[in-house]
């Protein structure tokens, strides 16, 4: 497995300071926080798309997605997440990242069964520009949708592809599901994984890695089990968390801990 970081734990930090961190620190690959508060978001014009991705390969590091805020389920019409997402996309193929994510987002008062059915209709029509692209768009463990059997209720009716999931570790084990059953019900769809530590279902203030509740040497002894060859990435929240301790003073010793997971799985 390859490791990588969010850009969510280093809010606004430009791009050149980001690619620092991710070579000083042994990560493989970036997850980009597609936001306007960010440098990369969809507004970028061509040319500074071009000198992002430069930027990349010159550091020799992999953009592994872009971390966007459609929301498939949301109530609506489907234009405006359709156009949200078809931009992440086009970004996500100019900078030759291989996946953009997406959130289900269904509202407290929309019956499971018509969340369930809109978000599948959405995925499967942008799922045919995203193959086009060479782009996967995938369904983050998350919100209204958090266990791997909420998504596969999603996902199993798309059936294409180009629509996948993105494995939120944390949101599994707040919905009460094992690691193994989530591994099970997304395996098929998996795009790559997200790694966090908390103290507790009370309390999600990010931690270091291994330093809380999260299962997450049961999460990655599942995937190596199953000889899963993809990325783990840290999303730290930073972003939402200002009292966080700085990404920066954790990244080397969170490298450590998952390097450790990995070995002592193998």
């Amino acid at each position: 497995m390859k490791l990588a970081f969010s850009t969510l734990g280093v809010p606004g930090l430009p791009l050149p300071d980001v690619l620092s961190l991710a070579t000083a620190h042994g990560y493989h690959g970036v997850e980009l926080r597609a936001h306007p508060e960010e440098p990369v978001h969809p507004g970028l014009t061509p040319a500074e798309r071009a000198e992002a991705a430069a930027l990349f390969r010159a550091a020799g590091v992999e953009v592994v997605g872009l971390a966007g805020y459609a929301r498939v389920a949301a109530a609506g019409e489907d234009g405006p997440v359709l156009a949200e997402i078809r931009e992440l996309v086009r970004l996500a193929h100019d900078l030759g990242a291989p996946f953009v994510r997406v959130f289900p987002g269904a509202g407290p008062d929309v019956p499971r069964e018509e969340a369930d059915a809109l978000a599948a209709r959405r995925l499967g029509a942008a799922a045919e520009d995203a193959a086009a692209l060479g782009v996967r768009i995938l369904l983050e463990t998350h919100d209204s949708h958090r266990t791997g059997a909420d998504a596969i209720r999603i996902l199993g009716p798309v059936g294409h592809r180009h629509a996948g999931a993105l494995w939120d570790v944390l949101h599994t084990w707040l919905g009460g599901e094992q690691p193994d059953d989530s591994y099970a019900a997304l395996a098929p769809h998996l795009g790559y994984v997200q790694v966090k530590d908390v103290a507790s279902a009370e309390d999600t203030t990010p931690l270091p890695l291994g330093a809380g509740a999260v299962p997450l040497a049961e999460c990655v002894d599942v995937l190596t089990r199953r000889d899963w060859d993809g990325w783990l990435c840290w999303e730290y929240e930073k972003r939402w968390y200002e009292k966080a301790a700085p990404l920066e003073e954790l990244l080397g010793e969170g490298r450590e801990y998952l390097a450790r997971l990995l070995g002592e799985a193998a």
